[in-house]
């Protein structure tokens, strides 16, 4: 049997899914748009809708209410829930972990979902200058990096005739932004003409590109930044006048926050700018360690951009220059509307800007496409039986351990070869009240009162193959589908929803 590839997993945190450049992006990351002309990208993969209900997804290939991650239980582990690293060290892999971690139910990363070296779970996620293994303090993609750099170092020495999982999470670009003062120099003046020109030019690429084929969503200027308002008072006094939780038309801004909010933008732009150049440094030692060509490196967001506007942390002081250490600046939903383009909603919501992702796959060895898109439905749930099967166990046979339900994901092995060779016949989402079902090219979404607590709103249903944008409500035009939808949806809540024993 040959030797199975490596693995190497680079998750965003909160990055939109037009962010990079070869997803319509004009942000500069040349590493991440070097994998995709030489592998596949895919149009119709999702997340979860937010950090950890992804997280878990990625960890344990089942959708996060099956491991009472969401929601709303998010501290009971199932006693048969096991983690990647516990598969595949049954098959010869190391596993590393490193970066951000947010799996509530398991704590501790490497004695109980089994990493052979973790470190992360105490990076402070509302701060990104801290201290790195080293003690000196570094940005935190640039720390991340340094110790995945030490694993695969490690491993060439100590490993090498074993392969490697390696799941690679960047904090960044997660609130707060913050970035180092060089980068923002980069895209200070990138982003004054605002977010509505920028908006438009990544959905006409996005279109160029073949990735999408709906008009423009509506800019939502009615839809609050969430938790916001109930600070208001108190944080808008520490923000000034520049600040705004709503969308509105860049045109009706004031020149003040204009020169605020294109600020926040170009130090968005840098952090992830920023971190395509670490990954840039991490291939340059995949290179050096000839590993390259047989590591299946995939990349891609947790969930969609972020509206959250809140102070947390350090807190924020105005006197310092805005993506410095002691500020604690968000992107907010005019920009992650930009960010999300060109989909409704944000973060925390099931709409398409919530849990669409770009994912780029590059495979020298074991992928032929280069450049190519896939058009199949893929989910973070289909990473542990496409990881299983490239190390040489079929789907149908992953010894899963005793009382643990049916993998609910899909092997991305076939559409790694060939696309429209994937089939599926739903995809499941619930988080804090935002309820969606996709099945084929319908879906069926609900939301819940400012993307928190229990659903407010009717459902909606649309035909994403023609309005993925979710803009056009098929709901009273189709009723038996409808109803219909609504049906499996509630099957799959009653399916997929664990209880604590």
């Amino acid at each position: 049997m040959n030797r199975p590839p490596n693995i190497l997993l680079l998750l965003m945190d909160d990055m939109g899914f037009s962010d990079i450049g070869c997803y319509g992006g004009e942000i500069e990351t040349p590493n991440v748009d070097r994998l995709a002309a030489n592998g596949i990208r895919f149009t119709q993969f999702y997340n979860a809708g937010r950090c950890w209900p992804s997280r878990a997804c990625i960890l344990t290939g089942y959708y996060a209410p099956q491991v009472c991650m969401d929601p709303p239980l998010r501290h009971y582990r199932p006693p048969w829930q096991r983690e990647l690293p516990y598969y595949l060290r049954r098959l010869g892999y190391r596993s590393y972990h490193s970066g951000k971690w947010h799996l509530f139910n398991s704590r501790d990363p490497a004695a109980q979902s089994g990493f052979d070296i973790s470190w992360g779970y105490e990076i402070e996620q509302y701060n990104h200058f801290f201290h790195g293994q080293d003690g000196r303090t570094a940005f935190s993609a640039t720390a991340i990096t340094d110790h995945a750099l030490a694993c695969l170092k490690s491993h060439q020495t100590e490993h090498a005739d074993a392969p490697f999982f390696h799941y690679v999470c960047y904090t960044t670009p997660h609130f707060p932004v913050q970035a180092e003062p060089r980068d923002i120099e980069k895209y200070r003046d990138r982003y004054h003409e605002g977010w509505d020109v920028v908006r438009e030019r990544r959905w006409r690429r996005l279109r160029e590109l073949g990735i999408v084929n709906c008009a423009l969503s509506r800019r939502e200027s009615e839809v609050p930044a969430p938790y916001y308002l109930t600070h208001k008072e108190e944080w808008d006094a520490l923000l000034g006048p520049g600040e705004i939780e709503y969308a509105v038309p860049w045109d009706s801004l004031t020149d003040e926050q204009k020169r605020f909010q294109a600020a926040k933008m170009a130090i968005h732009a840098a952090m992830v700018d920023r971190t395509d150049r670490e990954i840039g440094r991490i291939l340059d030692q995949l290179q050096a360690m000839n590993a390259l060509e047989d590591t299946l490196i995939l990349f891609l967001s947790d969930n969609g951009a972020s509206a959250e506007m809140m102070i947390r942390g350090k807190g924020h002081d105005p006197r310092a220059p805005a993506g410095s250490e002691m500020t604690h600046l968000c992107l907010g939903p005019g920009w992650s509307t930009c960010s999300n383009s060109p989909f409704r909603r944000h973060k925390i919501w099931v709409h398409e800007g919530g849990v669409a992702t770009p994912l780029v796959a590059h495979w020298p060895k074991g992928l032929t496409a280069r450049g190519e898109l896939r058009h199949d439905l893929g989910h973070c749930i289909d990473f542990l039986p496409t990881f299983l099967e490239l190390a040489g166990v079929c789907p149908e046979d992953i010894p899963l351990p005793e009382d643990a339900p049916p993998l609910p994901g899909r092997s991305l092995v076939p559409t790694f070869r060939k696309d429209g060779s994937m089939k599926r016949d739903h995809l499941f989402f619930h988080h804090e009240g935002n309820r969606a079902l996709r099945a084929g090219d319908w879906k069926l979404v609900n939301e819940s009162l400012a993307g928190r607590g229990e659903p407010s709103d009717p459902w909606a249903l649309y035909d994403l193959s023609r309005d993925r944008c979710e803009m056009n409500d098929l709901s009273r035009e189709m009723p038996e589908k409808y109803s219909e939808m609504q049906e499996r949806w509630r099957q799959c809540e009653d399916a997929y929803r664990t209880k604590p024993a």
